[in-house]
């Protein structure tokens, strides 16, 4: 598995997020992540993409998290973050643009 994906938005920004196994440990740092699915060896399609200003707070059990039955029914396998310091609206608008990309099933 790689270590990195770089995830292209619909503004042809492209963003480079590392992938952890569901339940991994993070940092106390604002970011972005998402619930993603592995389709076939080394290929991922996003479940749900979020931001949040603590990823530890956020992913620390990601069985509490608000979308986890949806992202549990739709297969996610991973989840994919990075921090992301220029503050709650760089996070908002990247959010943004990657849900315009790619549509995933858990973002309402």
């Amino acid at each position: 598995m790689a270590d990195t994906i770089t995830w292209k938005g619909k503004s042809g920004t492209e963003y480079k997020y590392w992938i952890y196994p569901i339940g991994a440990t993070f940092k106390d740092a604002p970011g972005n992540y998402m619930f993603i699915k592995e389709t076939q060896p080394n290929t991922f399609w996003p479940i749900y993409i979020g931001e949040t200003e603590s990823l530890a707070d956020r992913l620390q059990n990601p069985e509490t998290h608000h979308k986890r039955a949806c992202t549990k029914r739709e297969g996610a396998t991973h989840l994919c973050a990075h921090i992301n310091s220029s503050g709650e609206k760089a996070r908002l608008a990247e959010e943004e643009d990657l849900i315009k990309a790619y549509g995933p099933r858990c973002n309402d």
